[in-house]
């Protein structure tokens, strides 16, 4: 017997719901890639994913998924043999530097690990020491979310500058961007990058990436290079440039709708909102750990992050959890990925969630646990509306 039948949920972080109007705005004819309407689409969306960002830079739209706007982002501002400084606070960052490597970047890991945020006094410390300057670039994400963190852009930055270091800031925000602030001129980051299928609310096809004037410069002389990637092409004045080629109109279309509705909304609301229904996925897994079988894999609370929470189950099974959830309730649960791989399971609440969304699928995965006779605390859900009906008043 299942409950499973209606509209399955995916609460996973990334690929996330596309709202309807998106799909909605997707749905209608190609029309002719040199007409007046698509360059004027192309021409708002530049602009306004710049805005995203909170940032005078340039912006670029590429027909890619996050490595993509990865590769995009190293290959415009690096050349081979030069060094990078990758920020360790999980997986992605890791990713990313290794992506660098494989063509021909020398990269050094500022150690870290998966249960911790970067910290910045210990950037400033190794930069101090870099006397020659060789570090040409670092590497960090703003989320994480293998492990859940959040790291302190901000403080980040601020650490450079302490260090009086001249390495550009690069910032993968591909969990983040539309769900939390971004502010990459007041922070002092270079390059920032991102996707459109988490906060952004549009399918996965789309890098997004920005760039400050200091990164440009650098970019005159970065030896990485490539035709498809390179930002001085997409800066000709044919519109055909934006896209090295044809346009992908219809996720143009889907991204022109999802920042319509995140603007409607005003992003200090949609911020707030993914802080309150954060706190409420915390709020029930703090009441669940009570059990001892459940628990945060982030251990410092205000390193956990507003867009994914990432569970541990000790000595438990996450995959029969998450099949349940599944199988009998309709509910997709991210699964652990890399070291954590077979200990956890992730929540996401990032992009297109509401409040019935996220109650909905803490109460599956109550039910879960009650089924399965995992040991938890009783009433991590009434927790988590307890705290939501405190903080959204009447």
């Amino acid at each position: 017997m299942s409950v499973r039948a209606g509209r399955e949920f995916l609460a996973i972080p990334g690929p996330t719901t596309v709202p309807d109007e998106v799909l909605r705005a997707m749905h209608r004819p190609a029309v002719d890639i040199y007409s007046g309407p698509l360059l004027q689409l192309t021409d708002s969306l530049l602009k306004d994913v710049a805005r995203v960002f909170n940032t005078k830079g340039r912006s670029y739209i590429y027909i890619s998924n996050g490595h993509g706007a990865w590769e995009a982002s190293l290959t415009n501002v690096l050349s081979k043999g030069d060094k990078i400084l990758v920020l360790e606070s999980g997986r992605f960052a890791l990713g990313w530097g290794d992506s660098a490597r494989r063509m021909g970047v020398e990269v050094e890991i500022l150690k870290g690990d998966m249960r911790r945020a970067v910290r910045p006094e210990e950037v400033e410390k190794r930069l101090r020491d870099d006397k020659g300057g060789t570090i040409k670039a670092i590497l960090v994400v703003q989320i994480d979310t293998a492990s859940g963190v959040v790291n302190d852009i901000a403080a980040i930055g601020q650490a450079i500058r302490a260090a009086g270091h001249h390495a550009l800031l690069m910032v993968d925000a591909v969990a983040s961007l539309g769900c939390m602030p971004f502010e990459m001129d007041k922070w002092g980051v270079d390059v920032a990058m991102s996707g459109s299928q988490k906060g952004m609310m549009t399918p996965p096809g789309l890098g997004l990436v920005v760039a400050n004037d200091r990164a440009r410069e650098v970019h005159r002389k970065a030896g990485l290079r490539t035709p498809y990637w390179d930002w001085t092409e997409r800066e000709g004045d044919q519109h055909y440039q934006k896209y090295a080629g044809t346009p992908p109109e219809h996720l143009l279309f889907g991204l022109r709708q999802a920042l319509d509705l995140l603007f409607q909304e005003g992003l200090d609301n949609v911020h707030r909102r993914h802080a309150l229904l954060a706190e409420a996925v915390r709020r029930a897994v703090g009441v669940w750990a009570e059990g001892q079988a459940v628990g945060f894999n982030i251990l410092e609370p205000s390193e956990r992050c507003d867009t994914v929470t990432t569970v541990l189950l000790n000595g438990r099974d996450p995959e029969q959890l998450r099949a349940y959830c599944n199988e009998k309730c309709g509910v997709i649960l991210g699964h652990g990925i890399g070291e954590l791989s077979g200990k956890a399971f992730r929540v996401a609440h990032m992009g297109h969630v509401n409040a019935p969304m996220i109650l909905g699928t803490l109460s599956v995965i109550e039910m879960a646990l009650g089924a399965l006779q995992i040991p938890h605390g009783k009433g991590g859900t009434q927790a988590a509306i307890e705290w939501l009906a405190q903080e959204v008043k009447a």
